[in-house]
C-alpha cells in the first residue's frame, strides 16, 4: 500500500495514543501522518506516568520497546502501607521476569518526544502546531482543517487528541467527561526520608488520602496523591495556586512518608481532576474513529491510561489490516476493546468515588501478576485479529 487516498490516514493528536497508533498503522502498511496542536515534540505538563506490563507489551508489537526504555526507569515490586506506615503488602509487580515487560515510570513529556522520535525515524510524519478546526467527511474521504488554514485529506481519520479531543467536539457535540470525585496532585521531590530505592512503588492508604511514589534511580522521588474533594474550578490553572501547601495539613494527619516527600518537592506542583468518559460514547461515524482518552478516558486510580492506549493502537491497526474495509475494522475494533477499557472505566472510576478508605487501592485491584491470555492473543501482532471477539472476550 502506497500514496493514495484509500491508503491514507490522519492521525490527530501527538500523544501517547495518536503516535502509537501511527507506529501501527504505518507497520500495517498504511500511509500515515499525525498532527498535533502544540508546536514542540513534548509538552511535559508536569505529570508522570506508570506502563503497566500489558502497556509494554503493546509496544512490544510495535518494535517500540527501546523508545520506552530509553527513558523512565523499571518498577519491579509495590508495597502498600497504611496510614500509620505499616506495611501491609510488599509483592511482585506485573511480569517481573521478563525486562520488556517489566513496569516503567516516566514523565509523560519524555516517553511522547521518544515515541515522535520512533516515528520520525520510520519515516511518519509529525506535523506541529496543527490544530484542529473542523472535519469533513464526504463520499472520497475526510478532510481536516486547521486553524492556520491548511487542510489535508486522507481516506479515514484517527481522533487520538486526548481528554478534550476536538474531534470528539465535532463528532458527537455535546458528550465530554465528567468529574470523577477526586483532585490527583503531582509532584517531584528532592531526597527525602523514607526513600526506599529504585524498582519500588510505594502506595500509602492515608486517612484523607491515596498516595503514591517511586524513586528514580538519581534519587529523585516521584510522587502524586489522590484526594476526594470538589473538582477544581472551570478555567482554574492547575500551576497557580500553593497546591503543596493544601495537600501538607491532610499528609501530616498520618504518620507515613508522604508530607516529608511532599514538602521536600522542587518545582510547581500540578493539580487535575480525575475525569471519566461515559459509558457508551460513540467511537466512530463514517470514517472516522475515536482511540485512548478521546474515547474512553478513565480515573487515574488504576494507572492504566497509557497502557490502554497502546493496546488500542494494536488492536486499531490489526484491525485495519486484516479486516475487509475500514467500517469492518471499525466496527471489530469497537467489539474487541469496549468491554476491556469500559471494565477500567467503571473501576477506576469506583476507587476514585470510594472516599477515603476505599475496600482495596486501585493498583493492587488493576494489576495481576499473570498476563491475560486472551489479551496477549489480541495484540499478538501475526495473530489474525477476528471480526468478533471470542466468547467471554
Amino acid at each position: 500500500m502506497s500514496g493514495t487516498d484509500a491508503t491514507r490516514v490522519l492521525v490527530i493528536g501527538g500523544g501517547i495514543a495518536g503516535t502509537a497508533a501511527a507506529l501501527g498503522l504505518h507497520k500495517a502498511g498504511y500511509d500515515v501522518t499525525v498532527y498535533e496542536a502544540h508546536p514542540d515534540t513534548a509538552e511535559d505538563i508536569g505529570a508522570f506516568l506508570t506502563l503497566a506490563s500489558n502497556g509494554m507489551r503493546a509496544l512490544a508489537q510495535l518494535d517500540a520497546t527501546d523508545a520506552a526504555t530509553a527513558v523512565g526507569f523499571p518498577l519491579t515490586s509495590l508495597r502498600l502501607l497504611d496510614r500509620d506506615g505499616t506495611e501491609l503488602t510488599h509483592a511482585p509487580l506485573g511480569e517481573v521476569a521478563e525486562p520488556g515487560l517489566q513496569y516503567r515510570c516516566l514523565r509523560r513529556g519524555e516517553l511522547n518526544a521518544a515515541l515522535q522520535g520512533e516515528a520520525a525515524r520510520r519515516g511518519i510524519r509529525v506535523r506541529h502546531g496543527a490544530r484542529l478546526v473542523a472535519v469533513t467527511d464526504g463520499p472520497h474521504g475526510v478532510t481536516a482543517r486547521f486553524a492556520d488554514g491548511g487542510t489535508a485529506h486522507a481516506h479515514l481519520l484517527v481522533g487520538a487528541d486526548g481528554l478534550n479531543s476536538t474531534v470528539r467536539r465535532l463528532l458527537t457535540p455535546g458528550v465530554r467527561p465528567g468529574y470523577a470525585g477526586q483532585r490527583i496532585f503531582y509532584g517531584y521531590s528532592g531526597t527525602a526520608a523514607g526513600s526506599d530505592g529504585t524498582g519500588v512503588i510505594t502506595f500509602v492508604r492515608g486517612g484523607e488520602t491515596t498516595f503514591g511514589y517511586a524513586v528514580s534511580p538519581a534519587g529523585q522521588p516521584y510522587w502524586f496523591a489522590r484526594v476526594s474533594t470538589d473538582p477544581l474550578p472551570a478555567g482554574g490553572c492547575a500551576h497557580s495556586a500553593p497546591w503543596r501547601e493544601e495537600l501538607l495539613p491532610l499528609l501530616r494527619k498520618d504518620s507515613t512518608p508522604a508530607a516529608d516527600i511532599v514538602a521536600a518537592s522542587q518545582g510547581p506542583v500540578m493539580v487535575t481532576n480525575a475525569t471519566e468518559m461515559p459509558i457508551g460514547a460513540v467511537w466512530h461515524r463514517g470514517r472516522i474513529l475515536l482511540i485512548g482518552d478521546a474515547a474512553h478516558a478513565a480515573s487515574p486510580a488504576t494507572g492504566q491510561g497509557a497502557s490502554m492506549a497502546l493496546e488500542d493502537a494494536v488492536v486499531l491497526a490489526k484491525a485495519l489490516r486484516d479486516l475487509p474495509d475500514a467500517q469492518a475494522a471499525f466496527a471489530a475494533y469497537e467489539r474487541h476493546r469496549r468491554p476491556r477499557v469500559e471494565h477500567n472505566i467503571t473501576v477506576s472510576g469506583g476507587i476514585s468515588r470510594g472516599g477515603r478508605n476505599p475496600s482495596g487501592p486501585g493498583p493492587v485491584v488493576a494489576r495481576p501478576a499473570e498476563p491475560d491470555e486472551t489479551l496477549v492473543t489480541q495484540l499478538a501482532w501475526d495473530s489474525p485479529l477476528s471480526a468478533v471477539p471470542p466468547e467471554g472476550d
